[in-house]
């Protein structure tokens, strides 16, 4: 078989990284998606365009690439069949259109090559990724499908950030993508069956948990923060580097974030220290503040629902927090801003879920931590008591009677 990689999702992080980086390792890229003019696109011109944008550009030309269409599943059942390796990044609304595909792909590939067992790497920043994927795929399959022994379902952490792209920046180009620099992808190296490829940043770890939940805790919760505290300190505000060059932002925010960090080097001792985390912590601001980027307050906010959710980046490190008697006051301080949140679009246009989530719950916030963040109002009275506390401040400072700084303070007093 050719060394091939087909990879479930044409989008921003499949273009700009998990295709970029194996294409550049010599693979042939095959991705699979729904939207067919993209994949008309890459089949024409079999190359592509990916710009990193920090500071001057670099333009990268990605060659050796095609697609295939999800519905001509004869098709993509080939192509699983004849694949090096698999990896899938459509993100987790896409998710229930592939596994039916990908089962009848792996069906295929025992019959004609039952010694050749596929890896998939599930690049979505899912916690507990594998085990979803082995559960929907052998709901998909035939009982006597030897599913773990034939197929490695290998966590990943995605860090890579991808705005959209402007539309002066497109043009006529519907595969030009633009996106920051960094170009490293964590997987779980346990996890392969076959060997680790040998790709351009792929950096394999034992314990994918660990690392999985740096990703989320640190990471996602510090971005969303940075995007949840601005909003509410101007909700003029509009890109993330603006956000992060007022100083008091910036310091919170990085306080927000080290308070993440502690709870996670201490329930990972042999994986993280202070002193990586605080590097960590320090690099991620300086790309959080990628000017070129343009990353905006929006896009990192957007999608209350979700990251607001019960596992998610803030209520899901609170829970850990509280489980692990450490403190959590100021990410639950950014999470009670992000349920103030409301910036809109470029267009002046708010997420559609998250129109949906001001119509269901305005500002009640004992509500959005009962419903969303799926805490116990008996069991987590400590965290209703604080959120209130919070809440209190939060009104005070919209409605012009403190300053930040005295919000901020008490916050921390209270």
């Amino acid at each position: 078989m050719d060394k091939k990689l087909i990879l479930f999702g044409a989008g921003k992080i499949g273009r700009s990284f998990i295709g970029q980086i194996f294409a550049r390792s010599n693979y042939e890229v095959v991705f699979i998606d729904v939207i067919k003019p993209l994949i008309d696109e890459l089949n024409k011109k079999r190359c592509y365009k990916v710009i990193f944008r920090s500071g001057e550009d670099q333009v990268l030309l990605i060659k050796n690439v095609r697609g295939v269409y999800l519905y001509n599943e004869a098709e993509v059942a080939e192509e699983i069949a004849s694949a090096e390796i698999a990896a899938v990044s459509v993100g987790a609304s896409g998710l229930s259109q592939i596994f039916p595909v990908i089962a009848k792909g792996l069906i295929l590939r025992y019959k004609t090559h039952g010694d050749r067992p596929l890896d998939i790497i599930i690049a979505e920043n899912l916690r507990h990724a594998a085990q979803l994927f082995y559960t929907e795929l052998a709901g998909c399959l035939p009982d006597t499908f030897p599913l773990k022994n034939f197929v490695g379902m290998v966590e990943s952490c995605i860090g890579k950030m991808v705005p959209p792209v402007p539309r002066k920046d497109i043009g006529d180009d519907i595969l030009k993508v633009i996106a920051e620099p960094y170009n490293t992808l964590i997987v779980n190296k346990n996890a392969f069956i076959n060997p680790v490829p040998e790709v351009i940043g792929i950096s394999p770890k034992k314990n994918i948990r660990a690392w999985v939940d740096r990703k989320l805790f640190v990471h996602n919760m510090g971005h969303s923060a940075a995007a949840y505290i601005g909003y509410l300190f101007n909700p003029g505000l509009r890109y993330m580097y603006e956000v992060l060059d007022i100083s008091e932002i910036k310091d919170l925010v990085k306080e927000t974030m080290i308070q993440a960090s502690n709870t996670l080097v201490k329930i990972y001792p042999k994986e993280f220290t202070s002193h990586q985390m605080d590097a960590y912590i320090n690099d991620l601001i300086l790309r959080f503040r990628n000017k070129a980027l343009g990353d905006t307050v929006f896009r990192v906010g957007c999608d209350l629902f979700r990251k607001l959710g019960e596992n998610d980046r803030f209520a899901g490190i609170i829970k850990l927090s509280l489980n692990n008697n450490m403190p959590f006051d100021k990410i639950l301080f950014a999470l009670i801003c992000g349920c103030h949140f409301r910036a809109p679009d470029e267009k002046g246009i708010i997420f559609q879920r998250d129109a949906e989530f001001e119509n269901q719950y305005q500002y009640d916030i004992p509500k959005i931590l009962t419903d969303v963040c799926n805490f116990d109002i008996i069991e987590d009275q400590k965290v209703f008591d604080k959120a209130m506390f919070i809440d209190t401040c939060l009104n005070d400072f919209r409605n012009g009677r403190i300053t930040f700084s005295e919000m901020t303070g008490s916050t921390k007093s209270g």
